[in-house]
C-alpha cells in the first residue's frame, strides 16, 4: 500500500506496486502448515502470495475495493482454495470472517494507505499530477473528495488539512478552497491541485504543493483513522491466543494510532488509588517489536516509498478482549457525516 506525506515523488504519479516490508511482516505473522491467515488489505496481493508460499497455510483477504479482489481472482483461483477473497471494509472483518464460517485465525497483518494501483487510475481521482475527476474513494460507496470540498465549512476545511495533512498553510488553503468554489465547482483534481498551489509554495521541488492536501481529503473521504481503530479492535477479537497482529504503517498519525492502541493493551492498567481493591485487566497483547522497524537502505533504494513505513507487530494473550472507546484514539475532527448533513 501506500505511504502518506512523505511519499513526495510517488505521491501523484505512476508507481508499480511493491509490497513495502513484505518479507519482515510475513516473518513476524509466523506463518506455519495449516494457519489460516487474515490479509485485511489485500490489495495486489504480494502481502497474501507470501503467506500462501508456506504450504498449508490459508488467507482471508479482504479489501474494501471490489476492483482489487476482482483482480485476485486468478490467484484465488491456483491457490487450491487455500485463499478466499471477499470485499469490504477491514473494520467489519468479524463479521466477514464470520460469514465464511471463520471464528478466530492465527495472524492478521494490515498494510495501511493507498494503493500505486489506485494512484495510477486517474479515473479514481486520487493524483493530483494527472486531470480526473475528484473521487478519492477507495470503495464505490459514499461521499467523494469533491462532495466534502464543496460542502465543508473553512474552519473545518482548515482543522481537516492541518490535521490529516500536517500542511502549516492549512488556513490559507482552506481560504483558497472557499473563495475558489463561491466562483465554480471544484470537482477534478487539477482545479484543486491549481488553487492549492497558488497558496502554497514547496520548498522541496520533489514534493507538489498540493501533496499534504490531497493526503488530508484522501484520509478524511475514506475515514481511514477510525478504520484503522476499529480494525484494530476487531483483530484483537478474533486473534487466537499467540495469534499475530502485523501492522505496517506510512503515516504518523497512523503508526501513533497502533502504537497507543499496542501499548495500551501490552501495559496493564495502573490500579486507581482511589479504587485500591479494582483488578487490572491483564495485558491482551505482547510486543514483538519493542521500536517500530523500518526499511533498510536496499529496500529504500529499490521502492523509495518505503522510506516512510514503520512496522509494529505484537503476539495475543489468552486474555479476554478488552472493551475500547473508538473515540479517544481519533483526532478531534467532525465527521464525514456531519459534513455532509452541513453541521460544520
Amino acid at each position: 500500500m501506500m505511504m502518506g506525506g512523505d511519499s513526495g515523488a510517488v505521491a501523484g504519479g505512476l508507481a508499480r506496486h511493491i509490497p513495502v516490508l513484505a518479507g519482515r511482516a510475513v516473518d513476524w505473522l509466523g506463518v506455519h502448515a495449516g494457519g489460516v491467515y487474515l490479509d485485511a488489505t489485500f490489495g495486489a496481493g504480494g502481502y497474501t502470495r507470501a503467506i500462501l508460499a508456506t504450504p498449508g497455510a490459508r488467507v482471508i483477504g479482504i479489501d474494501r475495493d471490489d476492483r482489487a479482489t476482482a483482480a485476485g481472482a486468478a490467484l484465488a483461483e491456483q491457490s487450491q482454495r487455500r485463499l478466499v477473497l471477499a470485499s469490504g471494509r477491514f473494520s467489519d472483518l468479524q463479521t466477514i470472517l464470520a460469514t465464511h464460517g471463520i471464528a478466530a485465525v492465527d495472524g492478521v497483518v494490515f498494510d495501511l494507505g493507498v494503493s500505486s494501483m489506485q494512484l495510477d487510475e486517474a479515473a479514481r481521482g486520487f493524483s493530483f499530477r494527472r486531470e480526473g475527476p475528484l473521487d478519492m474513494r477507495m470503495g464505490r460507496e459514499g461521499p467523494t473528495a469533491a462532495d466534502v470540498v464543496a460542502r465543508v465549512s473553512e474552519r473545518a476545511l482548515a482543522a481537516i488539512i492541518a490535521t490529516l495533512g500536517e500542511e502549516r498553510h492549512a488556513r490559507a488553503v482552506a481560504r483558497a478552497i472557499v473563495r475558489a468554489r463561491g466562483e465554480r465547482v471544484i470537482d477534478t483534481t487539477r482545479a484543486l491541485a491549481e488553487i492549492v498551489a497558488r497558496v502554497v509554495h514547496a520548498r522541496d521541488s520533489a514534493i507538489h504543493p498540493a501533496t499534504r492536501t490531497f493526503q488530508a481529503l484522501r484520509i478524511f473521504v475514506n475515514e481511514e483513522l477510525a478504520e484503522l481503530a476499529h480494525g484494530l479492535v476487531a483483530a484483537e477479537r478474533i486473534l487466537k491466543p499467540a495469534g499475530r497482529l502485523v501492522v505496517v504503517a506510512f503515516h504518523s498519525l497512523e503508526d501513533r494510532i497502533v502504537k497507543n492502541f499496542l501499548n495500551e493493551r501490552i501495559r496493564a492498567p495502573a490500579s486507581s488509588r482511589h479504587q485500591p481493591e479494582a483488578v487490572a485487566p491483564p495485558p491482551t497483547f505482547r510486543a514483538l517489536t519493542r521500536r517500530p522497524e523500518t526499511a533498510d537502505d536496499a529496500e529504500v533504494a529499490a521502492n523509495p516509498r518505503a522510506r516512510s513505513a514503520k512496522l509494529r507487530a505484537a503476539e495475543r494473550t489468552d486474555a479476554a478482549p478488552r472493551e475500547a472507546a473508538i473515540g479517544t484514539m481519533l483526532p478531534r475532527l467532525p465527521s464525514l457525516a456531519d459534513v455532509m448533513r452541513g453541521r460544520t
